[in-house]
């Protein structure tokens, strides 16, 4: 800023001077390196993502086979979605049950196995590492194979259970019995969100804990106002994560279903189905259509969490 005075006994007054060449040309050229570096990105970006995504949903408006050029049938995919495939309907109706009992159950896992490391010094990092490492397996084939001969008829799951007068003939068959497999199979893998919950944990004031414990606030009575208001960005985080990945879940339920959804369709998420109309009965258009529409109820979702985070996620420095 440029200061001249006033003959006049006024105040001095300021004057802004243009942006020099030189800093406007640097600036220009430090722009135009970040663009250099960002290019990568952005081509992968462009054709990797943006690009298949424009044209499924393309896809989704046509009837296409991949054998033949896509036919243009406007709504049609999507109308026979909601009001003639009552297959679709079941499958969305059990991936919904899923998402909605396993999401909190695994977050309610991961948090309590981080509570218990969080107040252990002596082994905890073979506990963390012995914690975390389902979660680096847990969607491989080969887990998938495990998991089904555990919980099959006369596996060690069911034998250990006759041992105790309970006698359920196998997991992997029973209709009521193959979700609540799916779910602790997704449980299992808490590995990830326990660690982020324990570095959460870790950020907490331990000042907060001790005045309210010279309050006199016992030990629940400090989970609920130190521990969930200090831990509900985590929370926060953890819970965004965890239903869209439940939302997407495949290989564990096409390894354990032979590929066919079953039994009786119960492990026929969307995804499975997704691939099964693609992929199986060449239907790709109606997949297509089938994707958008996970993705739509996905962002949905992510939508009505960002809207409602200001009434339940406290963030430091923020008055509430």
């Amino acid at each position: 800023m440029v200061v001249t005075a006033d003959t006049g006994g006024r105040r001095p007054r300021t004057q802004s001077p243009g942006v020099r060449p030189g800093l406007k040309k640097k600036g220009l050229q430090e722009s135009l390196a970040g663009y250099a570096f960002l290019a990568p990105w952005l081509v992968g970006f462009l054709g990797l993502t943006v690009g298949p995504m424009a044209y499924s949903l393309y896809l989704s408006f046509t009837s296409y086979n991949l054998f033949t050029d896509p036919k243009w049938i406007g709504l049609g995919n999507y109308i026979r979605l909601f009001t003639d495939d009552p297959q679709f309907i079941q499958s969305a109706t059990i991936t919904l049950v899923y998402v909605i009992v396993g999401t909190p159950v695994k977050l309610a896992a991961a948090l309590a196995v981080a509570l218990l490391l969080n107040y252990r010094d002596k082994g905890a990092a073979f506990f963390r590492s012995a914690f975390y490492a389902p979660s680096l397996i847990g969607a491989s084939v080969s887990v998938a194979i495990v998991w089904r001969a555990m919980f099959n008829t006369d596996g060690p799951v069911d034998s250990t259970l006759s041992l105790f007068g309970i006698n359920l003939g196998g997991w992997v068959g029973n209709v009521n019995l193959v979700v609540p497999m799916m779910i602790l199979l997704a449980v299992w893998q808490f590995g990830g969100t326990m660690v982020i919950f324990l570095a959460g944990l870790k950020q907490v004031p331990k000042e907060l804990y001790e005045a309210a414990e010279m309050d006199g606030a016992g030990a629940l009575r400090r989970f609920k106002a130190v521990t969930i208001p200090m831990l509900s960005p985590v929370i926060f985080f953890n819970l965004l994560l965890e239903l869209i990945g439940a939302f997407q879940v495949f290989a564990s339920a096409y390894i354990i279903s032979n590929g066919s959804g079953g039994p009786a369709g119960m492990t026929n998420y969307l995804t499975v189905y997704l691939y099964k109309r693609g992929f199986s009965d060449l239907q790709m258009g109606y997949a297509a259509a089938i994707a958008w529409v996970i993705m739509i109820v996905v962002g949905i979702i992510a939508v009505i969490l960002f809207r409602t985070q200001k009434s339940w996620v406290h963030y430091a420095g923020e008055d509430r």
